[in-house]
């Protein structure tokens, strides 16, 4: 196990960086809250972001919390208001442009992942249906979906319905499959990718035990998926048979033990996620394999300013952005290094 010694950070002054990019370049990228939102682009060894891009949306904020970057350096980015969603374009200039804000003639909720493939459609998760979502953080609700639409953002249609808090969700190496968190439900879910998008039966890869709640997933070269799990900051490999080991965590056995009676007790709310008692890390959201042969392991972090890193046991799968070109962002960085 990864010793919490270990770890290095990079960044620093980022707003809930709960997502995080990596790129061939040595570019990482998160999503962040700072002012009107949008998300902090630096380097390993950086300390503070080389350039933000932020939204220039006159009297909007956007909450991003999944983002998938684009060839030329923009991202798409999911909206996680308090009570409002959707699907939007982060223009390198900053232009916000909305791409999925309703699906059948119904406004999106706050809306949680995107995960962009190699056609380029968008696989969009929304973890509940619930107002506040807080009311979602129950084993007993089960009102969370997965969308897919057009890189357009045309063509929006429901996919899977009826999952236990949807987190991120991820397409495996091999193109077959579709994996997918389920926070509260306790597991990680996987349908199969049928023509068009369609998607087969959910079928369970692993449920998890005490202390962990799933929420990013991503893939190593030996078709290991590996999970991050806010509350116990446990990063888990769940092999190809579905066994799991706990690669690092940092956790508190006292809070544990009282976020797990308040899930028992179905009265698990904000507090217990904006409370977390650890040692280093605030709430790990997601993982990005990144460095120059893929094999150190980022984190994303809900509460955290800065992001941590540790060198993997295992190469991670290159994500499909890895060598996009980045012409506007590469144009953006060279003005803001001048």
């Amino acid at each position: 196990m990864i010793e919490l010694e270990a770890l290095n950070y990079s960044g620093g002054d980022l707003s809930r960086p709960e997502c995080v990019l990596t790129h061939s370049s040595g570019l990482l990228m998160t999503a962040d809250w700072t002012d009107s939102g949008g998300v902090a682009i630096f380097r390993h060894a950086d300390r503070a972001p080389a350039l933000r891009i932020l939204s220039n949306q006159q009297g909007f904020q956007l909450r991003p919390n999944g983002i998938a970057l684009e060839d030329d350096g923009g991202v798409i980015a999911t909206h996680l208001g308090e009570d409002q969603g959707g699907v939007f374009r982060l223009h390198v200039d900053g232009a916000l442009e909305p791409l999925v804000t309703e699906i059948d003639g119904v406004a999106l909720p706050p809306t949680n992942f995107v995960h962009r493939d190699g056609a380029g459609r968008l696989w969009i998760t929304v973890s509940t249906r619930q107002q506040p979502r807080a009311k979602g953080y129950s084993a007993a609700v089960a009102d969370g979906f997965i969308a897919l639409a057009n890189a357009d953002g045309s063509d929006a249609r429901i996919v899977a319905d009826g999952l236990g808090y949807t987190n991120e969700c991820a397409l495996h190496p091999d193109g077959r499959w579709l994996y997918v968190n389920e926070t509260f439900a306790r597991r990680l879910s996987r349908f199969s990718v049928e023509e068009k998008g369609r998607l087969g039966e959910r079928q369970t890869v692993c449920e998890f035990g005490p202390g962990t709640f799933p929420d990013g997933v991503t893939f190593d070269v030996e078709g290991g998926a590996w999970i991050t799990s806010i509350v116990s900051n446990r990063v888990i490999r769940v092999s190809p048979t579905g066994e799991q080991s706990v690669v690092l965590e940092d956790s508190d056995k006292a809070y544990l033990k009282q976020v797990e009676e308040a899930f028992d007790a179905g009265r698990m709310g904000r507090p217990h996620l904006d409370g977390v008692v650890s040692r280093r890390l605030g709430h790990v959201s997601s993982l990005a394999f990144g460095g120059s042969d893929l094999d150190r392991a980022y984190l994303g972090c809900l509460l955290g300013d800065r992001l941590a890193s540790f060198q993997a046991p295992v190469r991670g799968v290159a994500p499909i952005h890895w060598r996009a070109p980045l012409t506007r962002l590469r144009s953006a960085l060279a003005g803001a290094d001048a």
